[in-house]
């Protein structure tokens, strides 16, 4: 597994990194080789939080997790990762490398979702508008997220509100 330790507001030590790869190695018996991770430790006046994100074989698992040091920060982010991947696991197996779960057949299970309730579906008025009115438009619906045909690209795009208070876009890759 390729792992990519980058430091948001700080410079990540040593032992830090080392602490990385020691952790990324329990989920890189998921993945193999081929994965690649990416681990994002950011300082705040208030606290410290760390991101890993995997990618491999086209998906991405993410998980954020804050503490009072980055090492505890890691440690949360590495079992929520985990807990992630087990309580989907007959979803993700296909994708994943056979056997990757083994090593956890002996823990008691994670309740597992067995299907997916699609409880209502919305249709959607897709006019052009520009990134600003998409905002506008989520704000004043009082949503999380708020889906428009671009004007400038001609794409469908999502705008979303970001747990730092800010502002995502999602676009379509070409």
């Amino acid at each position: 597994m390729k792992i990519t330790v980058i430091g948001r507001k700080c410079t990540p030590r040593e032992s830090f990194k080392e602490r990385v790869e020691k952790k990324l190695s329990k989920i890189e018996r998921f993945f193999g080789d081929e994965a690649e991770a990416k681990v994002t430790a950011t300082v705040d006046k208030t606290s410290q939080s760390v991101e890993i994100t995997v990618f491999n074989s086209g998906m991405i698992f993410r998980a954020e997790e804050r503490a009072e040091t980055l090492n505890e920060a890691l440690d949360r982010c590495a079992d929520s990762l985990i807990r992630q991947m087990r309580k989907n696991k007959t979803r993700i197996e296909k994708k994943l490398r056979q056997g990757a779960f083994e090593a956890y057949a002996d823990e008691e299970p994670i309740a597992e979702e067995v299907e997916y309730d699609v409880v209502r579906t919305k249709p959607v008025n897709l006019r052009p508008q520009n990134v600003e009115e998409a905002i506008l438009q989520m704000n004043m619906l009082g949503h999380q997220f708020y889906m428009f045909l671009n004007a400038e690209t001609g794409d469908v795009n999502v705008v979303y509100c970001r747990k730092d208070g800010g502002y995502g876009l999602l676009e379509p890759e070409r």
